[in-house]
């Protein structure tokens, strides 16, 4: 309870006493100013009374004023929000507990057109890092064929679990498990999601065998992990255009595994995507994970292998 509640001011955590308690359940604290305060709370939407206790009630729920939004962030940002200006330039700081703070507010860019930092946050978004481990449990036999680990990528629409699922999936591949020996993973953590680093150092744990290059992006970060850490595998989230594909086809072709995951609803969906076909294509991956909401929850619908679907 008390990684929760440091979270904010000392002087509003008997208001978030309840959330606190019910942390396991909690996905996401959305703090709009003037508009009532949200949790996503698996998967379902509440709000909060002036007390903190939870209600279905929008119109009797508590909004967060301009002032407390404010201080929320600079209590976040230890009274220094200039010693953050890198990360808000990202749009999201990462905390200790590896909890991550989405913001949004008035962009400020350099003459060039890219982002130098933001101000006036009046939008918050805190997302609640849980770790689950033995999530990957069920999945680990399919990961390997005789003893050898299988490039495999997670197929997965926003909020189904990928990124528990794969970080699961790297803590077990790099401590060693029944099917395989430990190996060195590199992690490629864009966002900060996998691992979530703080001041670098990993708040999950991703095992014993596992470097993490935080806050890089992923096709930059995976040609310094080859460069200089040797890994055996490299583990990267939300795949994206075609300089990440080109950066997974140069990893494999260095005889590294890869774990990576994408956004989408299907193989057909996914394989439309700029840069995906030519992995297909070429067999990059041998496994394939279809994940979605299954009675509500999150879940693994579908595993394939390669040779199916080429």
């Amino acid at each position: 309870m008390a990684g929760v509640l440091q979270l904010f001011p000392k002087e509003r955590r008997a208001f978030w006493e309840q959330v606190a308690r019910d942390e396991e359940h909690v996905q996401e604290i959305r703090l709009r100013a003037g508009l009532p305060v949200m949790i996503n709370r698996e998967g379902k939407e509440l709000f909060l009374t002036c007390t903190g206790a939870y209600t279905r009630d929008a119109s009797s729920a508590y909004s967060a004023e301009e002032e407390e939004v404010g201080q929320l962030l600079q209590h976040i940002c230890h009274y220094s929000l200039y010693a953050y200006e890198d990360e808000l330039r990202q749009g999201f700081l990462t905390v200790a507990g590896g909890h991550r703070i989405g913001l949004a507010g008035q962009a400020v860019l350099e003459d060039s057109g890219h982002l130098r930092t933001m101000k006036h946050v009046k939008h918050v978004n805190i997302r609640l890092s849980h770790e689950v481990k033995g999530a990957a449990d069920r999945v680990m036999p399919f990961l390997y064929q005789r003893g050898e680990l299988m490039n495999t990528l997670l197929i997965s629409p926003p909020g189904c679990g990928k990124t528990t699922l794969l970080r699961d999936m790297v803590r077990q591949i790099s401590n060693g498990n029944a099917y395989g020996s430990g190996k060195c993973v590199g992690i490629v953590d864009e966002r900060s999601e996998i691992a979530g680093c703080y001041q670098g150092k990993p708040q999950n744990d991703v095992g014993i065998r596992t470097d993490v290059l935080d806050a890089c992006p992923k096709a930059l970060g995976m040609m310094l992990l080859l460069r200089g850490m040797s890994p055996q595998v490299i583990a990267i989230d939300e795949l994206g255009g075609t300089a990440d594909s080109e950066a997974l086809r140069t990893a494999s072709s260095c005889g590294c595994k890869l774990l990576a995951t994408v956004h989408g609803t299907g193989l057909e969906d996914v394989r439309r995507r700029e840069g995906m076909e030519k992995l297909f294509q070429e067999g990059i991956f041998q496994r394939f994970f279809i994940l979605g909401k299954k009675n509500g929850r999150c879940a693994v619908l579908d595993m394939r292998e390669g040779r199916e679907i080429h």
